[in-house]
């Protein structure tokens, strides 16, 4: 931790000069919520010191290098351009701060053998963008991210030009992304606008009017409700962290075992969240993709447990359905 008092200097010039860092370094962690001043979180850089005892947690290091692993990959549509896989639950999309291998970026380098340095600050993803500016990250191919314990369909570019052009897409907002969730509650049909920031006590998570919120759109429509649970099928407008999650906690119908932002449960060991549906132009022909990634196991068991029944147009794989080929 870095402690530091100034008067009449700026923020981000104080922290540079105690943390023996850069400015650009000190503006980073101040956006990104790590710098506080008398107590409370500050995230503009510009702030005047007026006497003020302040501090920061600056982020540790991260290896400049990830090593390839053979780590089973459920692939549901590969070509020269881009990669299409339907991510496991407990896998982290990228290295982060303590963990740096058993990621999805080790498999990918194991057997696809992508170039480390592909993709760098090109990243559209709110969250992988904000992490690979602040600790440097190694994520090749990666244009956006799923929670660790959110399963389903993630697409990794595999050469400069397609993740360029992704990269583009997601930030363009031309990208369909269409969630399956369990909730502890039902939730009312609709679109929910409510911006996101990062919690102002509890830097690991978000919060709805948050430090330094984000527009935040989120389309909701409930499948099916059993013993005040629901079953929501929900699409992305806009790609803020933990989006679907703080704004079904917002709503006082958190998502099923989630335990950041509701509770743990019996039915499901884990956040019950899967990417089920990507749509997207192929970054080299232009032509629409489209995927479905079967609903895992542990969420159907959990809905069947509740009395539930799946509707009939959900791939699951629970029902033996092998994954879904592109349509073009």
């Amino acid at each position: 931790m870095v402690r530091f008092a100034a008067t009449g200097v700026r923020l981000d010039q104080a922290l540079a000069f105690e943390a023996n860092t850069s400015r650009a370094k000190a503006q980073e962690w101040i956006e990104a919520g790590l710098v506080w001043v008398g107590g409370k979180v500050v995230t503009r850089a510009s702030y005047k010191l007026k006497g003020e005892t302040g501090g920061a947690h600056p982020p540790p290091p991260v290896p400049v290098s990830v090593a390839a692993e053979d780590i089973p990959l459920r692939v549901l549509y590969e070509d020269e351009d881009l990669i299409v896989i339907n991510k496991q639950a407990g896998m982290i999309t990228h290295p982060a701060p303590g963990v740096y291998s058993g990621t999805l970026v080790n498999a990918i380098l194991g057997r696809f053998g992508l170039d480390a340095s592909l993709g760098e600050r090109e990243d559209a993803d709110d969250t992988v963008r904000m992490k690979a500016q602040r600790l440097e990250l190694v994520r090749p191919g990666i244009v956006h991210r799923l929670d660790k314990d959110t399963s389903g369909a993630i697409v990794v570019a595999r050469h400069e030009a397609a993740h360029r052009r992704l990269s583009q897409a997601f930030a363009g907002r031309s990208v369909f992304k269409r969630y399956i969730a369990l909730t502890a509650g039902v939730p009312q049909g609709g679109t929910l606008s409510a911006p996101i920031g990062r919690h102002p006590v509890d830097r690991t998570r978000m919060h709805v009017g948050g430090v330094a919120a984000r527009h935040a759109q989120t389309d909701f429509e409930v499948l099916g409700s059993v013993e005040r649970h629901a079953l929501v099928s929900t699409i992305l407008h806009t790609g803020r962290t933990h989006q679907i999650r703080v704004h079904l906690k917002h709503l006082h119908t958190p998502i099923l075992g989630d335990e950041v932002y509701g509770k743990p449960s019996d039915l499901i060991a884990r956040q019950a969240l899967h990417a089920y549906e990507l749509r997207l132009q192929h970054p080299r022909t232009g032509k629409y993709l489209h995927f479905l990634a079967p609903i895992p196991t542990d969420m159907v068991r959990a809905w069947r447990l509740l009395g539930g029944v799946w509707p009939e147009d959900l791939i699951t794989d629970a029902a033996g359905v092998n994954p879904a080929e592109p349509s073009w």
